[in-house]
């Protein structure tokens, strides 16, 4: 299978969440014009901050 290039030099995180999570991110995605992965990546930096990490970006 080839490379995808958007994906060179990540690393895949996943999780097994409730049908009315899954629904509720990907409504609010589609909402805010954003991607799944884009609000992923903010929630993450959210709890890095809420910890005392420094935000990691994208």
């Amino acid at each position: 299978m080839p490379r995808v290039a958007s994906r060179e030099g990540r690393k895949q995180v996943a999780g097994f969440f409730s049908p009315e999570m899954s629904f509720a991110m990907h409504t609010l995605a589609r909402r805010q014009g954003r991607s799944l992965q884009a609000l992923m990546a903010e929630a993450f930096n959210d709890v890095l901050r809420k910890y005392g990490e420094s935000p990691i970006g994208d």
